[in-house]
């Protein structure tokens, strides 16, 4: 809705003092000009007449020709004022104001009628302006909500905008960081294969060194040094027979600790097999590789005592 000025009001209110002076001067005129007229005198019938006698008058002869009517005594001349040896004058009663012609009547009555003409159409131009003014409001109204929805529309299709926007941007950063968490899956994986081949390559060097040292004359020199060892610890028990011939895995670490020792195949009996798994323990720490490359974790020893 719009805002109703404060010159509308103003105007509003001196059109309706205008109109009201102008209904209310209209009825005092009215009623002056009633008081003022006068009243109308009684009426009087004067009656002149002429005594005749009878035979004076003449038979009246029918005649086809119209009778006029004598013509009307002339008003008879003003008598002159009477002088002071009369005595004093006869006062002439007050009859008030003329009375108005039937022109003047008329010519008031016209006056009035334009007058009511007037208001008439000041009255009409008053409601004309005050259609206009509420026109021109609604139109002002009209146009102001449709400007208002017009901008409240474009907003909203400018937030609609933004908003697709802002998504476009976001999938393409979702679609950034997704490509470029792939790449780096990728490269890590890469690593990781790069590294398990390289793991793997080296595992596959160090096996192959330690086959190539294992069948060395230096490691078997060693496991013969662990053998002589083992046997100069063992305590032959009473059961012990000749022939003796059992395997033994052994169990070290780095500096020859025994941490595990087992006995597997042998051929001879629980004693016997004690009585090894003890000599193991005694001869711990075993004889250190020629080579810290020989070194073996997990050794298998075959136990032939000699007899």
């Amino acid at each position: 809705m719009g805002i109703e000025r404060k010159s509308d009001r103003w105007i509003s209110l001196i059109q309706s003092v205008v109109l009201h002076a102008a209904v209310i001067g209209a009825l005092a005129y009215g009623f002056y000009a009633y008081k003022q007229m006068p009243k109308p005198p009684a009426p009087t019938l004067a009656v002149e007449g002429t005594v005749v006698e009878a035979d004076d008058l003449q038979p009246v002869q029918a005649s086809a020709e119209p009778i006029t009517p004598p013509p009307e005594p002339e008003p008879p001349p003003p008598e002159p004022a009477p002088s002071d040896e009369m005595g004093p004058p006869t006062p002439v009663e007050d009859v008030g104001p003329p009375t108005p012609t039937p022109e003047e009547i008329q010519q008031r009555q016209e006056e009035e009628q334009r007058k009511l003409e007037e208001q008439r159409r000041a009255e009409e131009e008053r409601l004309a302006a005050e259609r206009k003014a509420a026109e021109e409001k609604a139109a002002a109204e009209r146009k102001a909500a449709e400007e208002k929805a017009a901008a409240e529309r474009k907003a909203r299709e400018e937030a609609e905008r933004k908003r697709r926007e802002e998504e476009r941007l976001a999938q393409e950063r979702r679609a950034a960081e997704e490509k470029k968490r792939a790449e780096e899956k990728r490269k890590a994986e890469a690593r990781l294969r790069a590294e398990r081949e390289a793991d793997l390559r080296r595992s596959l060097e160090a096996e192959e060194r330690a086959r190539a040292l294992r069948s060395s004359d230096a490691f078997r020199s060693w496991i013969g040094q662990i053998t002589a060892r083992i046997q100069r610890a063992w305590l032959r028990p009473p059961s012990a027979k000749p022939g003796i011939d059992c395997v033994v895995y052994v169990t070290q670490v780095p500096g020859g600790a025994v941490t595990n020792v087992r006995v597997g195949e042998c051929n001879g009996d629980a004693a016997v097999r004690e009585s090894i798994e003890s000599a193991v323990l005694r001869a711990s720490p075993l004889p250190p590789p020629p080579d810290p490359a020989m070194f073996e974790r997990n050794l298998v020893i075959r136990f032939v005592p000699t007899d």
